[in-house]
């Protein structure tokens, strides 16, 4: 079945085309480079995987409950549509929330993949080219990963929200070298990170569980590639300049809050557009979902040098200000682990699933001496 036949509203088009700004940079200089990035390209190297046989794609999911969500987490519980809902339109709400955020991962993860290709071509040092190389390969991956869950799990997608494609246009158009990495690494994938972790931590589903740990076991080297090559340019920087980038953030920020609420699900359910959005703006956990989503982002903003006064107050008035002392170290710490325990269990599953086949053999065998 076609993609397109699965859309739950169709795409404005079958290609989206943002015009190619800046210039590709060629480095001859084929020394060693820094340490820091080096071992980070080996590690990209080391940790390549493969999702069709990573993942157990055999794991069932049930498309009206993919996730396990909790009624009180949908943006209708509780209010006057809710209670002339069905058992049947709830699962189908769960289904189209599903949906619509495994969607907007999955076009996030082509707009990486699209970013970290740039930066292969614009950064100017040849260290970084060697990791964005492995990056582009990792977000390949991932992209195909929520393709084939949306595709045989869910059965349904939404095409990629307008924030969000709003600030890939913004990131794609700058002419800047390091403008791809400020959006891309910091911006959508510091947010996806922990729009990840919150599913990959509250669902009792397998099968989404192993997917976004293995996602995050990825984006933790990508987070970790961003903060180190823009720490050490944007010290070189004039206020001007940093300023600049600073705008950016706040501009890029208010898209990714924005683009949460999911007002497209509500449409799709009858309610009016400006209903939708109030709805979604009087729910206390898209509210709580919001702050937490911000966890990865103002952290490695302020790590990277982006702290002057009109950013901080941007953050203070979107009441995420304090988030900014979070380490970053340990939470990349913490997904590498997750993603590692889920392979040991899995490992161990299976070692016990043969030894017990071979028992069973040699058993069957004694009995018919």
């Amino acid at each position: 079945m076609s993609t397109h036949d699965l859309y739950v509203n169709a795409p404005a088009g079958p290609v989206w085309q943002v015009p190619a700004t800046g210039a590709a940079r060629f480095s001859w200089d084929y020394d060693d480079g820094r340490e820091r990035l080096l071992a980070l390209y080996r590690k990209g190297k080391d940790k390549q995987w493969d999702g069709a046989t990573r993942i157990d794609w055999d794991l069932e999911v049930d498309p009206y409950d993919p996730l396990g969500t909790p009624d009180e987490v949908l943006n209708l519980y509780g209010t006057r549509h809710w209670a002339k809902m069905t058992e049947k339109d709830k699962g189908d709400l769960r289904r189209h929330y599903s949906s619509w955020q495994f969607s907007q991962f999955l076009h996030g993860e082509q707009g990486a993949m699209i970013c970290a290709a740039r930066i292969v071509e614009s950064v100017p040092d040849l260290d970084a080219k060697f990791y964005s190389a492995t990056q582009t390969m990792d977000e390949a991956r991932h992209a195909e990963i929520y393709g084939r869950f949306l595709h045989e799990k869910i059965g349904m997608l939404y095409p990629i929200n307008d924030d969000l494609q709003g600030l890939l246009d913004d990131t794609l158009r700058d002419s800047r070298w390091d403008m791809p990495y400020l959006g891309m690494q910091v911006l959508i994938e510091g947010l996806a990170l922990a729009a990840f972790g919150m599913i990959r931590d509250t669902t009792d589903k397998p099968l989404p569980k192993q997917i976004l740990a293995y996602v995050m076991q990825d984006e933790a080297r990508h987070v970790a590639f961003g903060r180190m090559a823009l720490r050490d340019y944007y010290r070189q920087l004039s206020d001007a300049e940093l300023r600049e980038r600073e705008e950016f953030v706040i501009e890029g920020c208010h898209l990714m809050r924005d683009r949460l609420r999911g007002v497209e699900v509500l449409e799709n359910f009858g309610i009016p557009r400006k209903e939708a959005e109030e709805l979604s703006e009087q729910s206390e956990f898209l509210r709580l979902f919001r702050k937490l989503l911000f966890s990865r982002i103002v952290p490695c903003v302020k790590d990277i040098g982006l702290w002057g006064e009109r950013l901080q107050k941007a953050y203070l008035d979107m009441g995420v200000f304090d988030l900014g002392d979070s380490s970053l170290d340990l939470l990349m710490t913490q997904d590498e682990e997750i993603a590692e325990r889920l392979d040991a269990q899995r490992f161990a599953a299976e070692e016990h699933a043969r030894v017990t086949e071979v028992a069973d053999v040699i058993a069957e065998g004694a009995a018919g001496e």
